[in-house]
């Protein structure tokens, strides 16, 4: 705890026991999603449950609440990794152990603010790769279950350092982030602002509606884009940024939509990925519409790609921002045709950045189809027939017909509880 100690980092690992008081009022419920509320708190951990044995507390053992109990329930950040006892969390929250930034603050920013993000350093006690001081790897000889803090890295960009005063040094701690070797694709916590309601007078407010010019009426639709959120978007435009919105549907590929979702959490800025069983596409999608370079990547099948295509074409974004497919759902005929390949093989995550980063625009067949009546059929055969279609978007191809059906009807069945299809590789067909 060297370096911690001389670099100014104790919050990192407090210097003495605090005690617990007994709550007067009710547990607080651990956080699992974003908060997209007014009340959002920066720095807020997104807690999920954890079974793995080779995680020790966080606290360590002179703070850690239930050190003695074996048995007891543990949290693991998705954002930044650290892993604590449940009944430990308000203790995390009393030694001021915040998870990294994903916002600021309308209005916090003073002159002399810098305009760029810090490293967010955490300790480890244990850590893969070498120290990016001197070289060395980590030592990790006997320590699934070791106790001492062999390393402080950054939640951001992922560079470690030996926890040492040789390595880890004072500059360090206020030093920018390059944000890591994906920084071209993250969102940075600074251009996501959350705005304050202001404390508008009557007076004002009718000043304001009597304003009925044409530039008010062709900026309402971007007044609409943050109604249900205050939160806005302030880009600083460079031809070198590619910022990526990421959907996921954990529902797709049985559990791999969910490892994903943490993966690209602990990647990115969680609030830049967005879980598909939460909400839809579309609020995300008007919030970053002003977001030059943007790009997005869609994470399931391909029910969930013409989704979010179809949200596109109803945003009528300009310019359209690329969408590339990781593939978790059953047929991915789409995900292959754009050469993403028939299901996800538990590739890196920082492999799949790196080809959205890299990846080649192409253009994409998609068609609206129209049905119309046939006048001269008989009228008990038009009675059977139907004029609207229930989507008349598609993508690449259709098919009418048998081989039709058969496909709605399994589509169908996967909703029916009685019909399970947990994975594309237990899928046949014949």
């Amino acid at each position: 705890m060297k370096a911690i100690s001389r670099a100014g980092l104790q919050h990192l690992a407090p210097a003495h026991p605090l005690s617990l008081p007994v709550a007067n009022g009710p547990a607080k419920e651990p956080r699992a999603t974003l908060d997209w509320s007014e009340n959002a708190v920066n720095g807020e951990h997104l807690w999920l449950e954890t079974n793995v044995s080779g995680d020790l507390c966080y606290l360590g053992e002179e703070n850690c609440q239930v050190r003695f109990a074996k048995s007891a329930l543990r949290r693991k950040c998705a954002v930044c990794k650290i892993v604590v006892h449940t009944a430990c969390i308000e203790q995390l929250e009393k030694i001021n152990f915040r998870c990294k930034p994903t916002f600021r603050e309308g209005g916090s920013r003073s002159p002399r603010e810098p305009n760029f993000v810090r490293h967010h350093w955490v300790h480890r006690r244990r850590q893969e790769g070498k120290c990016k001081q001197c070289g060395k790897g980590f030592q990790q000889k006997f320590s699934f279950h070791s106790k001492e803090i062999v390393a402080i890295s950054c939640s951001w960009c992922k560079q470690a350092f030996h926890n040492k005063v040789t390595c880890f040094m004072l500059h360090h701690i206020e030093e920018p982030c390059s944000l890591g070797a994906h920084a071209a694709v993250i969102v940075p916590p600074t251009w996501i602002i959350k705005v304050k309601k202001p404390q508008n007078s009557l007076k004002a407010s009718n000043r304001k509606k009597k304003r009925t010019s044409f530039k008010r009426k062709a900026s309402k639709r971007g007044t609409e884009e943050n109604k249900g959120r205050p939160f806005v978007i302030k880009p600083i435009s460079s031809p070198l940024m590619k910022p990526l919105l990421v959907f996921v549907n954990p529902k797709s590929g049985g559990n791999q939509g969910t490892k994903v979702l943490q993966m690209f959490m602990w990647y990115l800025n969680p609030r830049q990925v967005f879980d598909l069983s939460q909400e839809g596409p579309k609020d995300a999608l008007e919030l970053y519409r002003k977001v030059p370079n943007l790009r997005i990547l869609a994470c399931g099948g391909d029910g969930t790609v013409g989704w979010i295509l179809s949200i596109l074409d109803e945003l009528q974004l300009s310019p359209q921002p690329p969408v590339g497919v990781l593939p978790l759902g059953t047929g991915n005929d789409l995900a292959r045709t754009l050469n993403w390949g028939g299901g996800y093989t538990d590739e890196p995550v920082s492999k799949i950045l790196c080809q959205v980063e890299d990846g080649t625009i192409v253009q994409l067949d998609r068609w609206n189809l129209h049905v119309e009546r046939n006048p001269d059929l008989p009228p008990e055969e038009l009675e059977d027939g139907v004029c609207k279609l229930p989507l008349n978007v598609f993508n690449n191809y259709f098919s009418l017909g048998f081989d039709a059906h058969v496909t709605l009807e399994f589509h169908e069945s996967r909703g029916e509880d009685n019909v399970p299809f947990p994975s594309p590789r237990e899928e046949v067909s014949s």
